[in-house]
């Protein structure tokens, strides 16, 4: 089977106090990104660039450690690529038709 190449963005807010927070980013079970959140009063717009086989996968968050944080993640959207963000919020890779 064919895999596709999207690019999957999402505005990622952070709330937090104390030390700076490390939160991980999975798609579908695997980490795709580790980072440490420093920023006050600001967001990030998360760009996630896959190539896969088509199907469903899921986008989550997680922030590491006893921090004090709270994620939000907003926005979800496909920015390349034959994908869509489904209700439930699973990012559905597809084939597109080809004309012929």
């Amino acid at each position: 089977m064919q895999s596709e190449f999207v690019i999957v963005v999402a505005d990622v807010y952070c709330k937090w106090t104390g030390e700076y927070p490390i939160y991980r980013c999975f798609f579908n079970q695997e980490l795709f990104s580790e980072r440490t959140w420093i920023w006050r009063d600001s967001y990030l717009q998360e760009e996630i660039q896959v190539q896969a086989p088509p199907g469903y996968y899921e986008l989550h968050y997680e922030v590491l450690g006893l921090s004090d944080a709270k994620l939000k993640i907003r926005n979800v959207r496909i920015k390349t690529g034959p994908g869509h963000i489904n209700p439930k919020g699973l990012i559905q890779i597809y084939t597109p038709e080809r004309s012929k």
